[in-house]
């Protein structure tokens, strides 16, 4: 698909996929690199496997992170300038139940930075999938709501919506091996229940327009201490890079990274 039509896509639905960005060739080893790091440096414990700021520990991805038709419908989106916001290695293990219907920052309720709801109808931070096994039915591809990102809120624990529970007209976020899903992070999706053997791989990066302001996700500045940390508030820190992992990156990713180096 054109990056034309893939932003047509996710303007209408809020989610679309670009496929083989990896390629056949090099996937398997990818997922292998990815997947012993994510369980090395874990800050959950199985079947999940969460580990934020992941470009610190592996780079396996780094060529990729700015692939021409990605960053053109980035571009698309947000303009010039736009930035990643985090790097996240992922693995939902064999027996991960189902997990609650929620969107990602800033538009999350729950989380101590965020657009107050009713939020703005304008996509502001886009969540990417790099899918680094098949995303099937049974090893628990991400349930997503298509539409829901034009809605002004998210469910939420004791509101008219249980997020617990299946939402009708809900899909799963299918995919193959080195193919990478755009999600605008107001839509509404939810662990999914992995009924398979194995784990299901992935590593999430997020990008960020160059307004939108990160500095309550990143240890140490001004607003993390007045916004979340004076108000004992929820927000999943987003670690620096270090100069030695930034001064390694493709020249061609530097300008989306560089903003977050270590000081």
């Amino acid at each position: 698909m054109s990056a034309e039509h893939l932003h047509a896509q996710f303007i209408r639905d809020g989610h679309c996929c670009i496929e083989g960005v990896i390629g056949p060739d090099e996937i398997g080893a990818i997922r292998e690199n990815v997947a012993r790091d994510v369980r090395e440096h874990s800050i959950l414990p199985p079947p999940q496997g969460y580990v934020p700021g992941f470009l610190r520990f592996n780079q396996a991805l780094a060529p990729y992170l700015a692939s021409p038709k990605l960053m053109e419908v980035v571009e698309t989106l947000f303009g010039p300038h736009s930035r990643i916001s985090m790097v996240t290695g992922s693995i939902n293990g064999p027996g991960i139940p189902r997990g609650d219907l929620h969107a990602d920052w800033p538009f999350n309720q729950k989380n101590a930075s965020h657009i107050p709801a009713p939020y703005p109808d304008a996509p502001m931070h886009v969540l990417t999938m790099w899918m680094l096994t098949d995303f099937t039915h049974d090893n628990g591809a991400t349930i997503i709501i298509p539409g829901s990102h034009r809605l002004s809120d998210h469910p939420r624990k004791g509101g008219e919506i249980d997020p617990r529970q299946p939402y009708p007209g809900e899909q799963r976020l299918l995919g193959k091996a080195g193919s990478v899903a755009m999600l605008d992070t107001r839509m509404w999706h939810a662990i999914a229940p992995n009924v398979t053997s194995e784990d299901r791989v992935a590593v999430i990066v997020r990008y960020a327009p160059w307004w939108l302001n990160l500095d309550p996700l990143r240890p140490g500045t001004v607003d993390r201490a007045d916004i979340v940390e004076a108000n004992n508030g929820v927000e999943s820190p987003v670690p620096p890079l270090p100069r030695e992992v930034f001064d390694r990156l493709p020249a061609e990713v530097k300008p989306l990274l560089h903003y977050s180096v270590e000081q």
